[in-house]
């Protein structure tokens, strides 16, 4: 469970930071950012140098949304499991 827990805070990361790039989509001056998840599902993020690139940034986050609840399932799927067994136990 913990590594599906931390799976769901590197997606939540990456979630939050598509969200700021694109809420200062009209932000003049802004630069984007972009985030990665990297071993031990640590997330980088980087500045692009670039403005938002909304044709990037919303097909982005099918993905990250499928990701976090895939995670949200597997531990779903584990604390029922857990529960069965308390139940048989006692």
């Amino acid at each position: 469970m913990q590594i599906n827990a931390a799976s769901m805070m590197s997606h939540q990361t990456l979630m939050n930071n598509n969200a700021n790039n694109v809420a200062n989509v009209n932000t003049q001056d802004y630069t984007a950012k972009d985030a990665n998840i990297g071993n031990e599902l640590k997330v980088s993020v980087s500045d692009t140098k670039m403005p938002t690139n909304l044709s990037k940034e919303m097909p982005e986050q099918i993905p990250i949304t499928a990701g976090f609840d895939a995670q949200a399932k597997a531990i779903h799927s584990q604390d029922n499991m857990l529960g069965t067994l308390l139940n048989i136990k006692a």
